[in-house]
């Protein structure tokens, strides 16, 4: 019987699984699945596998998934969890054994990433007290420590960049294996400088130079760069003064104002899912694209000023991958980038979407940050350097 290994991200209200099976220092996917609505009426898929699950907490969730892959002779012995933690801090820029300092280091990083660092927390947790399997934290910042310190610097005194108050950047397993993707099948683009649109209800741009993260458009936290789902991207720090002094808005207030009621919720007053926003009629949610766009077309051109040029363009993401309506818009108000990009190919997703007069190439590149979580877990339990 085979080993195995089974990947978690768990949100707020879900866990995204997947079993890999191993071979030396290989990996082939055996399953993908998800638990929806936990705490509510949560539903369980897997392949052919849908049914409705009792599942009042993640530790619930976590003990029906361990109960089914029991049940999956085929998906061989589990040699260990990888789990997707947004925030490593300064401390963890590579994949880490989790033992109780570590998930103590990561409980203290919640107020830097409060959508997800306590879900990614909850599913280690539950592992955890399930017993036996080792877990495997492989974070989103890890990938943005090649940046140089001047990128990764605010203008703020230089005590606050020492104590932890710097630029870390996120979806850097997206990116991770995107850059390693290209490495793959472009290697002559990954030698080059590409930059990557991770758009999704978290929405970052990644600047890269031979497979290296050069800059991003996110921060200290979640919350800066690009307009996204609830939350509102770049912010002048006046307005947060404002409603602090004018509006008597508390740290609580500001979090929940900022995380979870703006952006393209907040802007079109309807729905936080561009597909929605997309089909509609009303003003207000047009509006809401719009802006999306424009903002992606101002940040793209930031980063690509700090490249200095870029050699291909790369969607990804829940939205990067499959809204025809925002890869066509930004082509649109990006001519200064000299693209051109085929309404048939990007109508059709296909990977490459731009024409053959465009100077650069397009591509649409599904992500697989399970994938890389794996590749990561993986390297760790066998006690060799990532590749």
């Amino acid at each position: 019987m085979s080993d195995s290994l089974l990947v978690l991200n768990a949100g707020s209200s879900s866990i995204k699984f997947a079993v890999y099976a191993v071979d030396g220092t290989d990996l082939t996917l055996k399953v993908k699945g998800q638990i929806e609505n936990i705490g509510g009426a949560a539903r369980f898929h897997a392949g052919t596998c849908k049914e409705d699950i009792a599942a009042a907490s993640h530790a619930e969730a976590l003990a029906h998934l361990t109960a089914w892959l029991g049940r999956q002779s085929e998906l061989g012995t589990l040699l260990a969890v990888g789990h997707r933690v947004t925030h490593g801090g300064s401390g963890h820029a590579r994949p880490v054994l989790v033992d109780d300092q570590v998930l103590e280091e990561l409980r203290g990083l919640i107020s830097l990433a409060p959508l997800h660092q306590p879900h990614n927390i909850s599913g280690i947790d539950a592992v955890r007290r399930s017993g036996g399997l080792p877990s495997v934290a492989c974070f989103d910042t890890a990938f943005h420590v090649t940046q140089d310190e001047l990128v990764k610097r605010f203008a703020l005194p230089r005590r606050l960049y020492d104590e932890g108050v710097r630029r870390y950047g996120f979806h850097g397993l997206s990116y991770d294996y995107i850059s390693h993707h290209l490495a793959r099948e472009m290697p002559e683009l990954h030698r080059g400088k590409v930059l990557v649109a991770h758009l999704g209800n978290g929405a970052s741009l990644c600047a890269m130079e031979a497979g290296r993260s050069v800059e991003t458009s996110m921060g200290f936290s979640a919350l800066d760069g690009l307009c996204m789902g609830t939350r509102c991207g770049r912010i002048d720090p006046g307005v947060l003064l404002y409603l602090m002094q004018s509006r008597h808005m508390d740290g609580k207030m500001l979090e929940d104002l900022l995380y979870r009621e703006s952006g393209l919720l907040g802007l079109s007053g309807i729905s936080h899912d561009m597909r929605t926003l997309v089909e509609s009629s009303s003003p207000d949610a047009q509006m809401a694209v719009a802006y999306f766009v424009h903002h992606l077309n101002r940040e793209v051109g930031a980063l690509v000023a700090t490249l200095g040029g870029i050699d291909c363009l790369v969607f990804t993401g829940g939205i990067g991958e499959n809204s025809r309506a925002v890869r066509a818009g930004f082509a649109r108000k990006a001519g200064w980038l000299g693209i051109e990009v085929s309404a048939t190919a990007n109508d059709a997703n296909a990977t490459c979407i731009s024409t053959p007069a465009s100077r650069i190439p397009v591509l649409v590149i599904p992500t697989d940050e399970e994938h890389m979580i794996a590749r990561q877990t993986l390297a760790v339990v066998q006690g060799r350097p990532l590749d």
